[in-house]
């Protein structure tokens, strides 16, 4: 698996067309404690760059932006119970949705995990 990230702080890991996407772990920890996540339709078609979803902290809301283009085939229900996981375990069990690719040539626009961390050290 190939994992992709935005400068928006989401990252995508990308098997076959399904993309698992979450936020960074430099995001959770720039939000503080995770109180709420709004979860997109499965079945929503969006394009990349779309605000699909909300992360509530105790700091501020923030959106989630689709890094590509797609159908949402799944989202995370745990984090209905459980958005703390986002905070715990953001790039792993705590990640939001899964999206079929409509586009894969999209990815080529996002960083690998070696730009991403250049991105964040210069911030």
């Amino acid at each position: 698996m190939t994992r992709y990230f935005t400068e928006d702080h989401e990252w995508i890991e990308v098997e076959g067309d399904i993309g698992t996407v979450g936020i960074t772990d430099y995001a959770q920890g720039q939000l503080g404690d995770i109180t709420f996540v709004d979860l997109p339709q499965v079945g929503a078609n969006v394009d990349k760059g779309d605000s699909v979803s909300v992360v509530d902290s105790v700091k501020a809301a923030s959106d989630v932006y689709t890094p590509v283009s797609g159908s949402i085939s799944e989202v995370n229900d745990v984090l209905g119970d459980e958005p703390e996981l986002v905070n715990t375990d953001a790039e792993v069990g705590g990640w939001l949705f899964r999206i079929t690719l409509s586009d894969p040539s999209e990815l080529q626009e996002l960083m690998d995990e070696a730009d991403y961390k250049k991105f964040v050290e210069s911030l």
